[in-house]
């Protein structure tokens, strides 16, 4: 993407957008890659020394920024590989600093500080010092493969999504937690961010652990975890044109996802086929949902989950029910069930 065609976006709601649904990711990503190599024993920090941090024994091992579809040049990141260079609190000097980027850019090789000296190096994925939005999940679930594989674990596809859906929504609901405390209520949140740090030793557990089917609140998580790949990629191709006030109420309606309990996902799943007892939601299921959400003129309640109060104060949540093209004979109209 140009400079040219970044600047039709607005406030840059593209970079914003796919950095704040990259960053959990990509640490778990890191993560799990120590973790293979044999390292144990680091703790992960979410949006604190930097976008995530990696600690051991109390001291800053390696700090690392993400950015996200922000352009194809690195004049693009000028600014952002300056910051993170920069020497403050904890990243003093010679720690190891890593910049995370989702495009391909003219120029990858290690950005140097002209006055302290301090080197950035653009992360390599293999081969790559990029990693595209779609495939992260894939190179982390091959990574968890091979730590299965080192540790004689017995595991099918079915296993390996599982794991990976759990402990994914975990990272990526802490990191967007943190970050909305930090945004709200300031250096209380900052320090409280600072401390609560995740270790390497329960990111592994999360992917060793055998009966994920077992926790009752699994499908509602998987079901998290697929509607939000959903709306990211949504949000992504819709952005061109797409007004500030539409951006911030997509973003609002992810956010509200994401932190949602598991209580309410089940609801969630009720609604998306109400004539069906709870079980795997399907892709189609998830886009007619998110479909009818984004029709209604009125705005939602975002409370729990996106609902509608009519004047009466009755309540109303949408649901999926199957919605044929206008051509079709069988047209189901449009509706909002009450509940």
């Amino acid at each position: 993407m140009s400079d040219e065609e970044a600047s039709r976006y607005p406030h840059s709601a593209i970079s914003t957008w796919s950095g704040f649904v990259y960053q959990g990711k990509v640490a778990l990503y890191h993560c799990l890659k120590l973790i293979n190599e044999g390292d144990s024993e680091f703790e992960l920090q979410l949006d604190s020394t930097d976008d995530f941090a990696i600690y051991k024994e109390g001291k800053l091992i390696s700090a690392h920024q993400v950015k996200a579809k922000i352009g194809d040049y690195r004049s693009n990141y000028k600014e952002a590989l300056e910051k993170s260079a920069t020497l403050e609190l904890d990243r003093v000097a010679g720690i190891k600093r890593y910049f995370h980027i989702s495009l391909p850019i003219n120029d990858h090789s290690d950005y140097v500080h002209p006055t302290n000296g301090e080197r950035v190096e653009f992360y390599s994925y293999g081969k790559s010092q990029h990693c595209e939005l779609h495939k992260i999940e894939e190179l982390t679930k091959q990574i968890i493969k091979e730590i299965y594989d080192s540790q004689t674990i017995v595991f099918d596809e079915s296993l390996l999504d599982a794991n990976y859906c759990l402990l994914s929504d975990r990272i990526s609901s802490q990191a967007l937690a943190i970050h909305a405390r930090i945004q709200n209520e300031g250096d209380t949140q900052r320090q409280a961010a600072y401390d609560n740090r995740i270790t390497a030793a329960s990111i592994l557990s999360g992917i060793t652990d055998t009966n994920p089917y077992q926790r009752k609140d699994y499908y509602a998580v998987e079901l998290k975890e697929r509607l939000h790949a959903y709306l990211e990629e949504r949000l992504a191709e819709s952005l061109p044109g797409m007004s500030d006030a539409a951006y911030e109420r997509s973003r609002s309606i992810y956010a509200l996802i994401r932190l949602s309990e598991g209580g309410d996902f089940k609801t969630l799943c009720q609604l998306m086929k109400p004539s069906e007892k709870f079980s795997r939601i399907q892709n189609s299921d998830i886009r007619r949902y998110s479909d009818l959400v984004h029709t209604f003129s009125s705005e939602p309640i975002l409370k729990r989950l996106p609902h509608y109060l009519d004047s009466n104060n009755k309540f109303y949540a949408p649901t999926a029910l199957y919605l044929l093209e206008p051509t079709d004979k069988n047209t189901v109209p449009l509706r909002l069930s009450p509940k």
